[in-house]
């Protein structure tokens, strides 16, 4: 099958959605299908470059960091992507690659699937000064959006839930997305643990909280730090890996908290490497309630890192507390439990959290599954397009 998939990012940039297509773009090829790419370029030029059509763009950060707007969205590497004649169209965002992806759909008379990452009402402050405008805006921007497509493919049940309160009438499938889990199959030695958390500054007893992610606004950081400051424990570090447009912030609020000593901000690893700093830490954490799935939750658990997060509906079925880790629901509950996980004594129960973590997640959130998910539904939707022809025909 030839599946195009549309996309704002793409490599080298490092977020949840170009994981998730490089992720599918792999798993697809392996199994016999042709793949291609559509997504922006990071200058005024189109072009294209093996498998994968930039089309020119212009810098939109001042809506959304990292955003652009394709400025010729018309070019004439659409026409030869045409030309390759796609069977699906599988997007990825909802905004000028969108677009492309519908007017080609037309053309060509194709179905559009759609994958939902981001629930844009948990990021209204980036556009919208009043929080319940910019939430009903989001409904009807998603509405008039999904209505171009036959079938839309949500990560979990919260988001399932969301478009539904949004009035979206689409079919829609809740399947987790997939990651690479021979990336996070490899173990540290103890003697490579202990010298990776030596070049961080981490002392040999100290116990280690791990956040990875996009250092921004909506990740809620600051209610983990916050809580840090207020334990008090010098025995303590949290090693924060990424970087994004809020990281000058967080350094900010760790200084005046006075727990500058306590918290290492590595700025952005290679994904090759990532694993190891999950695996130099006893627990992950994280505050916030602005996922659609948490691609990082899962990497954690994948990486034999029990997680302490705070509870929200993306998380059914991820962490199960007592099992893999705990869902928090206040300071007292996030304290606690972070000082069950890393008492010196507990060995045990760190040993058994994290074991119930890597096995818990290999079978459920490989790539591999996910690919075949898809496969499925683009079949399923070809085959529903080319009978609905016939018909009309």
């Amino acid at each position: 099958m030839r599946v195009l998939i549309t996309t704002e990012w793409y490599a080298p940039v490092i977020n949840g959605v170009v994981t998730s297509v490089l992720n599918l773009q792999r798993e697809l090829e392996c199994r016999g299908h042709e793949v291609r790419i559509l997504t922006l370029s990071g200058t005024a030029e189109s072009y294209t470059e093996g498998n994968v059509t930039y089309v020119a763009s212009v810098n939109a950060d001042r809506i959304y960091p990292q955003a652009r707007v394709a400025v010729n969205p018309w070019s004439g590497e659409i026409e030869k992507l045409m030309r390759w004649c796609p069977q699906v169209i599988h997007s990825q965002c909802e905004f000028s690659t969108f677009f492309m992806a519908c007017r080609i759909a037309g053309e060509l008379n194709i179905p559009i699937v759609h994958t939902y990452h981001t629930v844009y009402e948990d990021y209204t402050h980036y556009f919208s000064p009043v929080k319940k405008w910019g939430r009903a805006a989001v409904g009807a921007f998603t509405r008039k959006v999904l209505s171009h497509t036959r079938c839309v493919i949500v990560p979990t049940e919260k988001v399932r839930r969301i478009l539904l309160r949004y009035g979206v009438n689409q079919e829609i499938r809740v399947i987790p997305t997939g990651i690479e889990m021979e990336r996070y199959s490899k173990v540290l030695s103890d003697g490579e643990r202990q010298e990776l958390r030596r070049q961080l500054g981490i002392p040999e007893q100290a116990g280690t909280a791990v956040f990875v992610g996009r250092l921004a606004r909506e990740k809620n950081l600051e209610e983990i730090l916050s809580m840090i400051s207020m334990a008090k424990q010098e025995n303590f570090r949290l090693l924060v890996v990424g970087d994004g447009p809020y990281r000058q912030t967080l350094e900010e609020y760790v200084k005046k908290r006075g727990i500058g000593n306590q918290v290492i901000f590595t700025g952005m690893v290679s994904p090759d490497e990532v694993y190891k700093y999950y695996q130099a830490g006893d627990v992950f954490v994280s505050a916030s309630t602005s996922e659609t799935q948490g691609l990082t939750y899962v990497e954690a658990l994948a990486n034999g890192l029990p997680a302490l997060c705070r509870k929200d509906d993306c998380l059914e079925g991820v962490i199960e507390n007592g099992v893999n880790g705990w869902q928090y629901e206040d300071s007292i509950d996030f304290m606690e439990k972070l000082g069950e996980i890393l008492a010196p004594e507990n060995g045990e129960l760190r040993r058994r959290l994290s074991v119930n973590a890597r096995e818990g997640v290999c079978e459920r959130y490989s790539a591999a599954q996910f690919a075949e998910n898809m496969e499925q539904i683009y079949e399923s939707v070809v085959r529903a397009a080319e009978i609905a022809y016939v018909h009309a025909v």
